[in-house]
């Protein structure tokens, strides 16, 4: 009987260590997952971030899209002519008066 016993003591020990052994893989488990998680929530804020700059940058150009469009369709008319005309070659109107600065 005290044999009986000693090996039900030795089972209750052995099954003692395993539940300890599983506890602690669960935890370390629970643990690297945390850690994971906790850098994947990191990486998904930079990357949101990184998402708004390139969307504010696609806007402006865009814009600046636009800009260009209109400069383009301003290129093609009179007054373009004419501003060009008279900024870089000098040119006037007949019976046109030129003002300039004295330096």
């Amino acid at each position: 009987m005290a044999r009986s016993r000693n090996v039900a003591y030795k089972k209750n020990k052995g099954n003692r260590i395993a539940n300890l052994l599983i506890i602690l893989v669960v935890c370390a488990l629970f643990l690297v997952v945390s850690v994971s998680s906790i850098n994947l929530c990191n990486k998904l804020k930079d990357l949101h971030a990184k998402e708004q700059d390139i969307q504010r940058q696609i806007e402006e150009e865009e814009a600046r899209r636009l800009e260009i469009e209109e400069y383009e369709k301003y290129t093609h008319t009179m007054g373009y002519v004419e501003d060009v005309a008279k900024d870089r070659l000098g040119l006037v109107y007949e019976g046109e008066i030129v003002f300039k600065e004295e330096n």
